[in-house]
């Protein structure tokens, strides 16, 4: 495998066929969040900062997913997300009231795709998401399952919406990346003057995340299916309540990140 090949991989450069831990890379991060802090719309610079930060972050969560019956189960099978919600039959069939539904709606609404965030991703400087690796699979389940998390959280597509589930994902996931992006996100909401809401919307956000069940070990064929509602009580993921109360107006100058490409 070539370097930029495993930059993609929780591994960096390796020593014949062994590979090696990603080195974790704040000089990149740091230039790359000055970059999306001056153009939001920027979303590559969001899988600059993933590929500096994830560290080890990844292949510890893969771990944790093999740990369990279910888990396991999951990587053996080793199913796409980005295929699944490209079926759209599949997505066509979901009955009124689940969370499948709740998607579809979502993304024709926002003309959005289940590859436009994979098409984002390979745009990054040395990134290789697709290769042929169980880990590279789990990065790819992450990403891929991110419109879904909007769905599940009830964070919307503005800029606090995104920066919100950029805190709910830290505490879910423990990359390093999302915290470097909420930090940004909340230091912006400061110079705009909004920063005591945006700080403790996105607070809440992580404290939701730490107390939900762990989405990235949830199989997400079957979460389609369940009614929303009944899906966020499982789950155990509670009602944003101080995002929701900030004025729709207000939530794009508000918070940093984009309105992840889709």
């Amino acid at each position: 495998m070539t370097d930029s090949v495993l930059s993609n991989t929780p591994f960096g450069a390796s020593a014949g066929d062994r590979l090696k831990p990603m080195k974790l890379q704040p000089l990149r991060a740091l230039n790359a969040i000055r970059r999306l802090l001056a153009d939001k719309d920027d979303t590559v610079q969001v899988f600059e900062i993933m590929l500096a930060m994830n560290g080890r972050s990844t292949a510890k969560a893969y771990r944790r997913l093999i740990s369990t019956k279910s888990g396991g189960q999951l990587a053996y099978d080793r199913v796409e997300i980005a295929d699944l919600l490209s079926d759209d039959a599949l997505v066509d069939g979901f009955a009124p009231g689940t969370v499948g539904a709740a998607y579809r709606r979502f993304v024709r609404a926002e003309g959005l795709s289940a590859e436009g965030l994979a098409v984002e991703s390979r745009k990054a400087k040395g990134a290789a998401p697709d290769v042929r690796h169980p880990i590279a699979w789990f990065g790819r389940r992450i990403r891929d399952t991110h419109d879904l998390w909007h769905i599940l959280t009830g964070y919307h597509r503005d800029g606090l919406g995104e920066l919100c589930l950029v805190g709910f994902s830290y505490a879910q996931t423990g990359s390093l990346g999302w915290a470097v992006i909420a930090l940004g996100g909340v230091l912006q909401g400061f110079k705009l003057g909004h920063g005591r809401a945006v700080a403790r919307a996105v607070w809440q956000a992580y404290r939701h995340g730490r107390r939900a069940a762990w989405l990235p070990g949830e199989d997400f064929a079957a979460v389609l299916k369940e009614p929303l509602e009944a899906a966020r009580a499982r789950l155990n993921i509670a009602p944003p309540t101080l995002y929701d109360v900030i004025p729709a107006e207000l939530r794009d100058d508000g918070g940093a990140m984009p309105a992840m490409a889709g």
